[in-house]
């Protein structure tokens, strides 16, 4: 099945100062927008895994990206490479929702294992690689680690993973 996607990332805004004679602004803006295209190479994808997900007080789960994630269709998805994760964290919790790299058989999207981001109520965390993407192993470096942070309550997120089969 053809799977294109379309990425962005878009601040814009204003940074003034009052000045004795009048206000002084500085309008920026930055944006990041990446088209994936059907296939294997760079610049595409073939694969994807969405949900909203619960986690428990205290809960952990790992994202096994070689093999037991299914997509919408019903069908078992392995990733070879992984060009995007994003995850959103319900404005609606209490609780960090972390993402990390398993200090065992972590895909090595951060720089070393243990390696990770919490993310705050109403936050998110994107990661976006769209030219190589980083090397899924199977059994080796194939895990996404999900935690909610404390044991007061549980947390709800999205989560969107962006890859190819080869």
């Amino acid at each position: 099945m053809p799977l294109t996607a379309n990425i962005g990332i878009a601040v814009n805004g204003n940074h003034t100062s009052a000045l004795d004679l009048g206000t002084a602004t500085l309008p920026y803006s930055a944006a990041l927008a990446v088209a994936l295209a059907s296939g294997t190479g760079s610049g595409q994808a073939d694969r994807i895994f969405t949900d909203i997900r619960t986690l428990g007080a205290s809960a952990t789960e790992n994202l096994d990206l070689a093999g037991s994630l299914v997509d919408a269709f019903g069908a078992t998805i392995t990733m070879a490479k992984i060009k995007a994760v994003i995850i959103l964290a319900d404005a609606g919790n209490t609780n960090d929702v972390q993402v990390t790299r398993p200090a065992s058989n972590g895909v090595p999207m951060f720089l070393a294992a243990g390696d990770g981001v919490p993310v705050q109520p109403g936050g998110a965390f994107v990661w976006v690689a769209p030219g190589a993407g980083v090397t899924v192993t199977a059994g080796t470096g194939d895990l996404l680690t999900i935690t909610n942070s404390a044991g007061s309550s549980g947390v709800t997120y999205t989560v969107i993973l962006i890859g190819t089969s080869a």
